[in-house]
């Protein structure tokens, strides 16, 4: 018996997804590159969507943030760009249910890829998705400016 239900995200949401996604930059040993905001969330709501994990006490103790982007060579594509679980809920099978309704998400939208980033010490992660058939690619490299940077430009 399940003792979590997925959800899509509200925005009362927001105040604790921010707030895990404060969590997951500190376990990336990057805190300080969150700059979003609550109110940042609200206003730019139409750019994302989120699920989020409830447990039987409806406390949200997971989420997955994801957009829908273009890709060139295939076309319309899902980029899964956060998924985390709370570590005291971790191996008990949420972040495995989380990417199954990202998958659902994926194939009822006909998106021709589905798209995420995993750092190459976080091998946890990588154990999962590769158990679920992703392909962990290491060529690419990313290619990022900060909102500094862009200003600049």
């Amino acid at each position: 018996m399940k003792t979590y239900r997925i959800l899509q995200a509200k925005q009362d949401d927001f105040p604790v997804i921010l707030s895990m996604i404060k969590e997951l930059a500190l376990f990336e040993k990057a805190p300080e590159q969150v700059i979003n905001t609550v109110e940042q969330m609200n206003n730019e709501q139409n750019l994302f969507k989120c699920l989020i994990v409830k447990n039987n006490d409806s406390e949200i103790i997971g989420f997955a943030l994801y957009f829908y982007a273009y890709f060139t060579w295939v076309g319309k594509s899902l980029y899964l760009d956060d998924l985390y679980v709370k570590p005291e809920y971790r191996s008990k099978g949420i972040g495995s249910s989380l990417l199954d309704e990202i998958f659902k998400i994926a194939k009822k939208e006909n998106c021709k890829r589905l798209r995420w980033q995993v750092l190459n010490w976080n091998k946890d992660a990588i154990k999962l998705y590769e158990r679920s058939g992703a392909f962990i690619d290491n060529e690419w490299s990313n290619c990022d400016y900060n909102y500094e940077q862009i200003k600049k430009f």
